[in-house]
């Protein structure tokens, strides 16, 4: 027997490598697809196993292309051939590049001090600044209780303060009283 040539095509067994009774059963749990026929199936794990082996061929294009190339594909390459390959894009949520806990810490800090920079000149409704003010868990900030604090608030320059109205509000000045017999409308008078 000789050996394979890299362009020769694969023979055609009509076998798949991919067991084809669990991927009836993927596919019977699709409630759109009523009825599958063998040969759907087939073509279904032929695709499948295409597939498979288009993502590893990907992925060991990577770990050639390193300085000192490895005989094992790992999951960093995977991502890393998902993240460069236009055909892989749509993979980018299943396969995520990973990242160590001190570059995760690191983009956290710069997140959150971001964060505090633009929220720096705003104000809570109570006046106080959102980035000074400590949060609950359910992220509120905590009442001050002290007096000095409600003066604070009070002579804030950027929250101006207005009386409360309520909008349900129905402001008469005066009735009058109708003649008793001749009509029961009432009738008001600025």
């Amino acid at each position: 027997m000789s050996p394979k040539n890299a362009g020769e095509a694969d023979e055609i067994t009509g076998q798949s490598a991919l067991p084809i009774s669990r991927i009836k059963k993927i596919i019977q749990l699709d409630e759109d697809i009523v009825q599958c026929s063998s040969n759907a199936t087939f073509a279904i794990a032929m695709a499948t196993e295409m597939f498979i082996q288009y993502l590893a061929e990907q992925g060991h294009n990577v770990v050639k292309s390193e300085r000192k190339p490895r005989k094992t594909v790992q999951y960093k390459d995977l991502a890393a051939a998902v993240s460069h390959t236009d055909n892989l894009e749509f993979l980018s949520d299943v396969i995520p590049k990973t990242t160590t806990y001190k570059q995760f810490k690191e983009k956290k800090a710069k997140e959150t001090a971001k964060q505090g920079e633009m929220e720096k000149g705003q104000r809570t409704l109570n006046g106080t600044s959102a980035a000074a003010a400590p949060a609950n868990e359910n992220g509120a900030t905590p009442e001050k209780k002290s007096p000095q604090a409600d003066e604070s608030k009070a002579s804030s320059p950027t929250v101006p303060r207005t009386p409360v109205v309520p909008v349900s509000a129905l402001i008469a000045d005066q009735t009058v009283e109708p003649p008793a017999a001749e009509n029961a409308d009432v009738e008001m008078k600025d």
